[in-house]
């Protein structure tokens, strides 16, 4: 939360609101995006050995080699989701992903309403650095662009997934991205069987009455 009342915070945050009280069009399929770093970790000693009734255990030596970047998307209403992990997240990374979602997994849809963070490279100029201009152009006319505010991260419902992916799948050492992208696909295409639904409660009516403090006094407010 904003240490202050916020103009921009509750503008943002109202914006994202509306998006999420809008009812299931799959004409319009509502998609949240976000991102984690993964630490990635080998351990040199392997495993210790199996006893009875002991679930696996590592030895507590490991040796760091550096890290990774998961981009997860999911459609909250439906439980669809997808990823990639990559070396570092960039525009390309973002921009290969969005033509994925667009072409894909939603190439009926009108309009793909994206709910995202402020990270630089989640705009519509990743995909004029990644494409060719015409290209561009198409991707960024078939999305409806939503911005969670800053410190408005819990505004996005892909933090719900990547909470559940951290809980089910990355929480332990995973020597390297092509580890890491095996467990994921496979994690994700099994998340996909179950298409596990949110429902998002915290409303605009609710956020004016709880979070009253956020929202500026006016000149004409007693």
């Amino acid at each position: 939360m904003p240490p202050q009342a916020s103009a921009a915070f509750v503008a943002k945050m109202e914006d994202v609101l509306e998006v999420y009280a809008r009812p299931y069009n799959p004409e319009y399929p509502q998609i949240c995006l976000d991102e984690k770093r993964k630490e990635l970790r080998d351990t040199p000693n392997g495993a210790l050995p199996l006893g009875p009734n002991q679930p696996r255990r590592e030895d507590y030596e490991y040796t760091r080699q550096g890290s990774a970047s998961i981009l997860l998307w999911n459609e909250p209403l439906t439980g669809k989701c997808g990823l990639h992990a990559e070396e570092t997240a960039d525009s390309l990374s973002f921009a290969q992903l969005i033509q994925e979602i667009v072409e894909q997994h939603y190439p009926q849809a009108r309009k793909i309403v994206l709910v995202t963070d402020n990270a630089s490279y989640h705009t519509p100029a990743a995909l004029y650095k990644a494409f060719p201009p015409e290209e561009a152009f198409r991707l960024a006319q078939r999305i409806e662009w939503h911005y969670t505010p800053e410190h408005g991260s819990w505004l996005n419902m892909a933090e719900i997934e990547l909470s559940v992916l951290e809980r089910q799948c990355l929480n332990r050492r995973i020597p390297d991205l092509q580890t890491l992208r095996a467990e994921t696909q496979a994690w994700a295409l099994q998340r996909n069987q179950q298409r596990v639904t949110i429902q998002w409660r915290f409303t605009t009516a609710d956020a004016r009455i709880k979070l009253a403090r956020l929202y500026p006094k006016r000149c004409n407010d007693n």
